[in-house]
C-alpha cells in the first residue's frame, strides 16, 4: 500500500531503563506533499531524510529537504541521512562516499539501511533515540515527559515503512 501524505506509528524502545516512546511521523517525501511535510517540521526532535541509493534524483533532493528543514523546523533539530536499499549494491546509484560527503556537508550522520534484509533498521531507531535521550539529559530540556522514566521523542521521518518487522519499503508507510 502506498502512503498518502503522512502516517503515524508508534515505537518503544528502552534506553538504560527508560522506556523511550517514539512519535514517527512518516511523511513519504513525495514532492506533492511537500507542504503538508514542512508543518511536521516544527514539532520534530529528529528528522531522518531518506534517499534511495540506486536513483540519484532522490539523492539530489536531500538538499531540498535540507533547505526545508532550515526554514521550518526548530534550531538544533537532530538530523539523520539515511541511504536506503544498500541490499541493491549491483544497482547503486549514489557512492557510499557521496553519501558521506552530503552528511558531512551538513554536520550530520550518514547510514545506510535495507527494508528488504532490514540492515540498520533497529540501530537508525535506537542510535537515535539513545542520541535524544542524552540530548535531553545533558541539556535538562523536557522532550515530551509521559510519566516517571519516560521520554516521549518524536522523529519525523521521510522514509516508507511496513509491518513486517520494521522493514524499509519503497511503497508502504507502515512502520511499527
Amino acid at each position: 500500500m502506498n502512503s498518502i501524505g503522512v502516517d503515524f506509528k508508534l515505537k518503544n524502545i528502552e534506553i538504560e531503563n527508560k522506556k523511550i516512546k517514539l512519535q514517527i511521523w512518516d511523511t513519504a517525501g513525495q514532492e506533492r506533499f511537500r507542504t503538508i511535510t514542512t508543518s511536521y517540521y516544527k514539532g520534530a526532535h529528529a528528522i531522518v531524510i531518506v534517499f534511495d541509493i540506486t536513483d540519484k534524483d532522490s539523492f539530489e533532493h536531500v538538499k531540498i529537504w535540507m533547505q526545508d528543514i532550515d526554514k521550518f523546523a526548530k534550531q538544533g533539530v537532530m538530523r539523520i541521512l539515511v541511504g536506503n536499499k544498500c541490499d541493491l549494491e549491483h544497482q547503486r546509484a549514489v557512492t557510499k562516499n557521496e553519501g558521506n560527503e552530503m552528511a558531512l556537508k551538513y554536520g550530520i550522520k550518514y547510514l545506510e539501511t535495507s527494508a528488504k534484509d532490514t540492515i540498520n533498521i533497529e540501530n537508525l531507531f535506537f542510535d537515535t533515540a539513545k542520541n535524544l535521550l542524552a540530548k535531553q539529559q545533558s541539556s535538562k530540556v523536557g522532550v515530551g515527559n509521559s510519566g516517571p522514566n519516560s521520554y516521549g521523542i518524536d522523529l519525523t521521518n521521510t522514509g516508507n515503512y511496513n509491518n513486517e518487522d520494521n522493514k524499509r519499503t519503497n511503497q508502504s508507510s507502515n512502520c511499527c
